[in-house]
This record gives C-alpha cells, sequence and structure tokens, in this order.
C-alpha cells in the first residue's frame, strides 16, 4: 500500500495511508499523542518509575518507532532499565524512516544515532539500544506472538478499529490480559465503547482518561491484583 509522509500539527511527522484511510498518529499532532497516551498515562502515571528497576514494555505497533524512542528517552532520564518488545508486521522502509524529523522535533539532535538504531538493528533478538534500553523487535501478527515474558505496560497502538477489527476483539484483550504482570497496565488512544466492553470481558478493570489533542477520552486498562 502507498505511504504518505505528513506534518501534523505539532511539527511532527506522521505517515497516511490513503487506502485504508488512516495515518499512524493523530494528525493533531505526533509527538503530543505519544507523549500524553503512551509515556505519561501509561510509563509515568502506572508508578513504574517510583522505584530504580528492570521494567518490561511491550508495544503492540512499532510503526515509526517514535513511541519506542520516547521510552528510551524516559529510561534514561529516570536511570531504570527497560526491556522493549515491539510487534509490527509490516515495517516501514528505510527512505520513509530517514524523513521522520522526531528528534529534530524534540530538540535532541543527540538522540538521532540511537533512533537510527533502533530502526537499523535486526528482529528477533534482543539488542542493546543503551545501557537503559534494549529492543527486541517482533515480525508476526499479534495473535502468533509468543514470549515467555509478561510485561508491566502494553501500549497498544494499532490502527483504528474501523480500519483493523480484527485487532479489538476479545480474543486479542484475553491474550493482553495473559501477557501483563497483576497490576499491569495497557493504555490506548481508542475510547470506543465496544473496544472498553471488550477489554472488561477479558477481565480488565478499565477506565476512560481524558484524551491527547483532539481526542476527548482514551483508555486505560489494569490488570487487576488476584484476590485471596
Amino acid at each position: 500500500m502507498k505511504h504518505e509522509l505528513i506534518l501534523t500539527k505539532d511539527g511532527s511527522h506522521t505517515i497516511s495511508i490513503p487506502e485504508m484511510k488512516v495515518t499512524y498518529h493523530s494528525v493533531h499532532g505526533a509527538i503530543q499523542e505519544s507523549q500524553h497516551v503512551f509515556i505519561k498515562a501509561g510509563l509515568i502515571d502506572s508508578g513504574l518509575f517510583d522505584f530504580i528497576g528492570l521494567h518490561h514494555v511491550l508495544e503492540m505497533g512499532f510503526g515509526t518507532g517514535l513511541n519506542a524512542l520516547l521510552t528510551l528517552i524516559e529510561a534514561g532520564k529516570h536511570k531504570n532499565r527497560i526491556y522493549y518488545t515491539a510487534i509490527e508486521l509490516y515495517p516501514l522502509n528505510d527512505t520513509e524512516i530517514s524523513q521522520l524529523n522526531y528528534c529534530q522535533q524534540l530538540e535532541l539532535p543527540d538522540y538521532n544515532p540511537l533512533f537510527e538504531k533502533i530502526h537499523a538493528c535486526g528482529w528477533e533478538e534482543m539488542y542493546e539500544i543503551t545501557d537503559n534500553f534494549r529492543l527486541t523487535k517482533r515480525k508476526c501478527n499479534l495473535l502468533d506472538f509468543s514470549t515467555e515474558n509478561m510485561f508491566d505496560i502494553i501500549y497498544f497502538d494499532a490502527f483504528a478499529p474501523a480500519a483493523q477489527p480484527e485487532l479489538w476483539t476479545k480474543e486479542i484483550f484475553d491474550k493482553m490480559f495473559g501477557l501483563l504482570k497483576p497490576g499491569g497496565t495497557l493504555v490506548t488512544y481508542c475510547s470506543k465503547g465496544e473496544v472498553r466492553r471488550n477489554m472488561i470481558a477479558a477481565g480488565f478493570k478499565v477506565e476512560k482518561i481524558p484524551g491527547p489533542p483532539g481526542k476527548r477520552e482514551m483508555l486505560r486498562a489494569i490488570r487487576p491484583q488476584p484476590t485471596f
């Protein structure tokens, strides 16, 4: 499918797929959306960085690598180690990656080599990107994904239900529930009622919270701690 590079309202790039009528990030601001939905509502507000340790993050939809980059930056800031696993069935090509302006927009040019390394490293193996951040990229369908790891956070960043309804079913959220540690958090930009109901049916405790610019609400789902 044809990809188009577009500029979002905060000056950062995203990718559009006209045939599917989707973009990889919000047109109201790619960086703003990722920082709000995944970094603040997920990584920070979960309390994960309240203590120094090793944390496991799973991203559904690696896409442009923006969420991975922002997570790497936060890991360095908080002196925490993150093992980051990203699932992506259709990676971007080198030309598309080279045009993305995230480090420029963040005013962090020193991170550009690390952003390039995130994309250049291979698939199906763990790579050390920095002392605080290790990355494993998996090129597979979500339902075929398997791992021995349990995750503290899941960034659920699939295309919208209108474009990929098969990725927002109870079956999918059953799988996500099983991949999270008890007390773990799943965050997504989507707030549709059917998605929320599927999460609840899978066992999650779900809350609607304020969304990023251009979107009123988003969802945060917690795998409850066991009760004895």
